[in-house]
């Protein structure tokens, strides 16, 4: 009974030691947000060819395969009129902002559950090599809404967050 009471203690004794070391690992690693920030754990670079709008994009993989992307957890203002969406106001700006960042760059992406939409469109986050996390940017900035489709849902508290402080500080579509 004895020898069963030092193996749960140094059970115990090791499951808190591991809790409570990482926690200045990970409070280091925060961002000015608040949120951890993570590198993408895919890790094959794609070259943006073309930006279609403020979500949407045109990259190259390796061996020069076009593959059309759409940008998880966020929606920007339409640039032309659908049959479901009018021209939104500042989708120009939105594009523009989306070409600066990663227009003819290399860039990251990591996939959700959801790989492909109803248009057969990659969905992904997208990472520049910095570990810059652009579609979190394109919210805070105020370029982008946050758009919440299931299940591709990992972020999606952390984009609303971003976009209420958006909206605060009357940043990008907000003012």
């Amino acid at each position: 009974m004895k020898t069963l009471k030092q193996v749960l203690f140094a059970f115990v004794a090791i499951l808190c030691l591991n809790i409570a070391l990482p926690a200045p690992y990970i409070k280091a690693q925060t961002n000015k947000t608040g949120f951890r920030d993570k590198k993408p754990v895919h890790q094959t670079i794609y070259f943006v060819t073309k930006v279609i709008d403020g979500d949407t994009f045109w990259v190259q993989d390796i061996s020069g395969n076009e593959i059309k992307v759409r940008m998880i957890g966020i929606d920007a203002p339409e640039l032309k009129k659908t049959n479901r969406k009018e021209v939104g106001r500042f989708a120009r700006e939105s594009k523009n902002y989306l070409s600066k960042l990663i227009l003819r760059k290399k860039i990251y992406l990591k996939f959700d559950i959801g790989k492909s939409d109803q248009y057969r469109r990659t969905l992904a986050y997208v990472y520049l090599p910095n570990g810059t996390f652009v579609n979190e940017k394109m919210v805070r900035e105020g370029y982008a809404t946050v758009m919440t489709v299931p299940p591709n849902v990992k972020y999606s508290g952390k984009f609303l967050i971003l976009q209420q402080q958006a909206r605060n500080s009357r940043r990008g579509l907000w003012r």
